[in-house]
């Protein structure tokens, strides 16, 4: 499929803009709260309700090895729990505890605002309305992605 010339440089403007303000975003958060890693499975975990390991390591695109130490470290915060499936007791499932549902909610907060002060104090009336504006078109990309067959490498 072809694309009109401006097609490529936007998508690695809005790549590189949007990397950039998820690493400020990350870089104030206080060292003390959950990890980025930890703060996807919580985000996952609210979104979808209790899963098994084996569905988030490939949700967060991990192997299930490499999460084993992370889950270890999110029980003992109290953030998450194991317990049996009860549609299958053989299965375990990992659920959001009301801890980790508050640390994934103050974080969520921590970062709105700080966006809502860097708008507020950076942004004119004007720019305020037209990054509204994008937010919707944002949205429409997201649901693009979501919709579209996932890229391979050959």
């Amino acid at each position: 499929m072809t694309h009109p010339a401006d097609t490529l440089p936007t998508a690695i403007q809005l790549r590189a803009a949007l990397s950039g303000l998820q690493r400020e975003l990350r870089s104030q958060a206080p060292g003390d709260g959950p990890s980025t890693a930890q703060l996807g499975v919580l985000a996952l975990l609210y979104r979808l309700g209790p899963l098994p390991p084996s569905q988030v390591a490939r949700h967060e695109r991990v192997k299930l090895q490499s999460l084993t130490r992370l889950l270890a470290e999110m029980e003992a915060a109290a953030l998450v729990t194991r317990g049996p499936d009860p549609a299958d007791a053989r299965r375990t499932l990992l659920a959001l505890t009301p801890t980790g549902a508050r640390a994934l909610t103050d974080e969520a907060h921590r970062r709105e605002a700080s966006l809502a002060d860097a708008i507020a104090t950076r942004l004119t009336a004007a720019e305020r309305a037209r990054l509204r504006a994008a937010c919707g078109l944002l949205d429409r990309l997201a649901q693009a992605l979501a919709e579209a067959p996932a890229a391979t490498s050959n």
